[in-house]
């Protein structure tokens, strides 16, 4: 596929929040290694963290194939603003409800996202996002079952996840902030753009999150992290998961 600076650009631009997202949610998923609720959700949780790093390093590579720098240089060495995640995988981990519909939410964009892209005239990506669409599938399997059950369950563990559903929603709707080259990507079939995939995670969120009798909030999403515009807690994960990286960028291990 001949492509024009444009076009090249928007697809950096993907790779890069794509990226972004898996690296930093993958960092916040190992935060719960030791700490889950039972001995099967610490393990839950660090294998979807490993999951969402090797996802993450998959899509640097293709980022050093159209010549971004090497993958560690790219994701260790760079400060917040530099950084093109939605802020809602920078949130801490609060409690359990947060993190697993957080979890939920994002996975399942992220299962149609890989879908989509299955379909991409890029074909490194298409090929990427094959290889990793069944993983992402299980991830998804994990947060369905424990919202239905959570919400569910009693009066306060209903109340409990309503209040998560609240505070991650508009967090989650950041997921789909546009970029800058949303039409050059669209154009030449690289990705069909953000619209089309919020469009395509409410039909499916929304009516599972309604079944589970759960109310869908009516609030603003919160964008700025595809430019640069971070919370505060991203700049602190990263001089956390980079501090040994950056006592000696040239070693080998």
């Amino acid at each position: 596929m001949e492509m024009t600076e444009r076009h090249v650009m928007g697809l950096i631009e993907l790779l890069y929040k794509m990226a972004d997202d898996q690296l930093i949610i993958g960092h916040r998923n190992s935060e719960w290694t030791g700490l889950g609720p039972i001995l099967e959700e610490d393990i839950a949780f660090s294998s979807m963290a490993q999951d969402k790093i090797g996802q993450s390093l998959a899509l640097f590579e293709l980022l050093h194939e159209l010549g971004e720098q090497d993958p560690d240089t790219v994701a260790f060495t760079r400060n917040a603003e530099q950084f093109h995640c939605c802020q809602l995988v920078e949130a801490p981990i609060g409690e359990f409800n947060f993190s697993i519909v957080r979890q939920y939410l994002f996975d399942q964009a992220e299962a149609l996202r890989f879908e989509m892209l299955m379909a991409s005239v890029y074909e490194p990506l298409a090929m990427v996002s094959r290889k990793f669409r069944g993983e992402i599938k299980y991830h998804v399997m994990h947060g369905k079952t424990w919202i239905k059950q959570l919400a569910e369950g009693n009066e306060e563990s209903h109340q409990r996840m309503q209040e998560a559903l609240n505070e991650v929603w508009p967090l989650a709707l950041g997921i789909f902030e546009e970029g800058d080259y949303e039409k050059e990507i669209s154009e030449v079939n690289i990705f069909a753009g953000e619209a089309a995939l919020k469009s395509r995670w409410m039909e499916t969120v929304v009516p599972f999150l309604e079944s589970c009798g759960l109310n869908i909030p009516q609030s603003d999403a919160v964008t700025g992290g595809r430019h640069g515009q971070h919370s505060p807690y991203l700049q602190p994960l990263l001089d956390e998961m980079c501090e040994v990286f950056r006592i000696d960028p040239n070693a080998e291990w």
